[in-house]
């Protein structure tokens, strides 16, 4: 087992993770699964500055976390989102965990100064693996979005990853650590 940094010819395994969260549940907000290439042009925009990592066992990806921008204003630039998906049966075994370890670590690493989680409540499962990972709830944003004939909130749950005092220069790029 090992945790690395996803390639592109990764791409089609993470997305078929990823694929039935958006068919099957509310934990993802989409509501098609994207294509291939919507989805390789997701993931080049994003490694192209965050990690995104890969928990693989015996040459098989079992599930992926990785870090993006929350928000686009210029002083907003020291916080990143994580986010982590598994295939089912990597789910209770310690793997988010794990991952979400080396994640904070590169990212701190990187210069970020606040990580985000934005969880849907349709999983709660998360929000108490959050909570167990030392993020703190900030706020609840009631019925925000709908899926399969239902309104869903999202809960912003966050962690502190360096101390608060004058930046030394901006995030610099994953690539570049």
């Amino acid at each position: 087992m090992s945790i690395r940094q996803a390639t592109v010819q990764d791409v089609p395994r993470i997305l078929e993770i990823y694929g039935p969260y958006v068919e099957n549940t509310a934990i993802s907000f989409e509501y098609t699964v994207p294509t291939l290439g919507e989805f390789t042009e997701r993931f080049l925009g994003i490694t192209a500055q965050f990690p995104w990592l890969v928990w693989e066992e015996n040459g098989s990806i079992l599930g992926y976390a990785y870090g993006s921008r929350p928000f686009e204003r210029a002083a907003y630039q020291w916080c990143a989102e994580v986010s982590i998906y598994l295939c089912p049966e990597a789910c209770g075994k310690g793997i988010g965990k794990k991952m979400y370890a080396v994640l904070e670590k590169l990212l701190q690493c990187q210069g970020y100064r606040k990580v985000y989680a934005i969880i849907t409540t349709a999983n709660e499962g998360s929000v108490a693996f959050h909570r167990s990972a030392g993020y703190r709830h900030t706020a609840t944003m009631p019925n925000c979005g709908y899926k399969f004939g239902k309104w869903y909130g999202t809960h912003w749950m966050e962690k502190d990853l360096n101390v608060w005092d004058t930046p030394p220069r901006e995030p610099i790029s994953v690539g570049q650590l």
